[in-house]
């Protein structure tokens, strides 16, 4: 089945090797100068899919000792859609070659900032596929 295949596929090794845990750190360099100043690391995760959308998100977790404050968080899609470190372009293409004829991707959009709690912040990524 075409929906077991794009689970499958889109796994959350295969976001985190896409997606690496280092590249948060690489962000605040460019960013601030200095990765101490990150107040969050970023990992991309799997939520679910249709026929016609794959829905993945960019999960802000807060760092030790830090704030995840609304402030830091909420212009971020602005900013990662046109970040060359982010490269949420260049992740799409990844993951369309990845789908290898499953299903086709046709666009792609970064939606609002969501604050799921204090600590954790998601910004969804929506995929639009045939």
């Amino acid at each position: 089945m075409v929906s077991e295949q794009i689970s499958d596929i889109l796994s959350q090794a295969f976001l985190d090797d896409l997606f690496p845990k280092d590249r948060t750190d690489d962000f605040f360099e460019a960013l601030f100068g200095d990765v101490s100043e990150g107040a969050y690391d970023i990992r991309l995760g799997f939520v679910k899919h249709t026929n016609t959308r794959i829905e993945l998100e960019f999960q802000l977790s807060v760092r030790p000792d830090k704030c995840l404050a609304c402030s830091l968080t909420f212009g971020l899609p602005n900013v990662f859609e046109r970040h060359p470190i982010i490269n949420v372009k260049g992740l799409v293409d990844k993951i369309s070659q990845s789908l290898n004829g499953v299903a086709t991707v046709s666009g792609w959009a970064l939606g609002e900032t969501r604050m799921h709690s204090n600590d954790l912040h998601l910004i969804p990524l929506t995929l639009d596929i045939r």
